[in-house]
């Protein structure tokens, strides 16, 4: 049987699927890998945070949503991949003995003017516990191959060109002070234009197969000869794997940073939830033997618009691999307090 293609799936399609269930070790595993705090560690030290128990990561709920695509849908079609997620929206908590489940709604399907041999289609998601109760959002357009189309070869691919509106160019203050308030706790404190370096990290072939095997099994990302065979040509890391490891640099960061300056004028953030993110890029593919160098940057932040006792602090992370290319950029949140 063929593989369904981008005509398969017009706008107003619903699908469903899910059954993943959180387990504890899973996430206390990937908690390690990709997001150290102890709301994801320890189900005694979760107790005392604003979680006030065990949740997963962020992005092991993507990933995990990732998987229940995967296996519902893209391993029977022509997938391309994804240029990025438009906004992904953390609603409640996700915790062991929560089961997944996904409503999947193309909401536009177009075909591409530069790129004739794909459709474009706007998608929305759902993602719910076995109650019904909404857990995540999540808004992005997936790449399908069209019915008997020919894709150009890899290296006939054009360049990606980041996308219009998604940055926020601002002065970048030089000041090493300055920039620590990237990490400050009071909304006060937080200096818009602070900017941070996160630090650099190889994407080895072993890494990137571990973790597309668990959480986004498609050929480009498993093995050398999947991906010869495909549109990517060679060994690529998924989105959520360059996603995650920004998360760990930047949780890395923060602890070292925290640990080297108690001297500091302010307090530092204590880390915690974030209401999600926007503008995720994937802009080109993080291949085998890649270094990725990572840094943040606040690009605004304003009082929580329910909360008056909270602040939010915006920031735009990027990723340039070691050619000088940016490969990857993210908005982001976090919470700080007002006053």
């Amino acid at each position: 049987m063929s593989k369904k293609t981008f005509e398969d799936f017009p706008a107003g399609t619903v699908l469903r699927f899910g059954g993943y269930e959180v387990n504890a070790p899973e996430v206390i595993a990937f908690a390690q890998a990709f997001d150290p705090q102890p709301m994801h560690l320890d189900a005694e030290a979760a107790k005392a945070t604003r979680m006030k128990g065990l949740t997963a990561p962020g992005m092991l709920t993507c990933s995990m949503v990732m998987r229940l695509y995967c296996d519902a849908v893209l391993n029977d079609a022509e997938g391309l991949g994804a240029p990025g997620v438009d906004e992904t929206r953390w609603l409640q908590p996700v915790r062991p003995g929560m089961v997944l489940n996904v409503e999947w709604r193309v909401t536009s399907a177009r075909v591409s003017q530069s790129r004739p041999e794909m459709g474009l289609l706007g998608v929305e998601m759902d993602t719910r516990d076995q109650t019904g109760l909404l857990l995540m959002t999540q808004r992005y357009t997936g790449l399908f191959a069209r019915r008997d189309a020919t894709l150009p070869p890899p290296e006939a691919m054009p360049a990606a060109r980041p996308p219009r509106g998604a940055t926020v160019d601002l002065p970048v203050s030089d000041d090493p002070m300055v920039n620590l308030t990237r990490f400050a706790h009071r909304h006060e404190d937080v200096s818009i234009g602070a900017c941070v370096a996160l630090g650099s990290r190889l994407f080895t072939r072993e890494d990137i197969i571990a973790f597309a095997a668990k959480y986004d099994p498609q050929l480009f990302h498993l093995s050398d000869e999947g991906a010869a065979k495909s549109h990517f040509g060679r060994l690529s890391a998924t989105g959520w794997h360059t996603a995650a490891t920004y998360m760990r640099m930047l949780i890395d960061t923060r602890d070292k940073v925290r640990a080297d300056r108690a001297s500091l004028p302010f307090a530092l953030n204590p880390g915690g939830p974030s209401p999600g993110f926007r503008n995720l890029r994937w802009l080109r593919p993080v291949q085998a033997g890649d270094v990725v160098t990572y840094d943040s940057t606040v690009i605004g932040k304003e009082p929580h618009p329910t909360r008056p006792c909270l602040g939010i602090a915006r920031n735009r992370a990027t990723g340039v691999n070691q050619n000088g290319v940016r490969v990857f950029e993210i908005e982001g949140s976090s919470l700080t307090v007002m006053g």
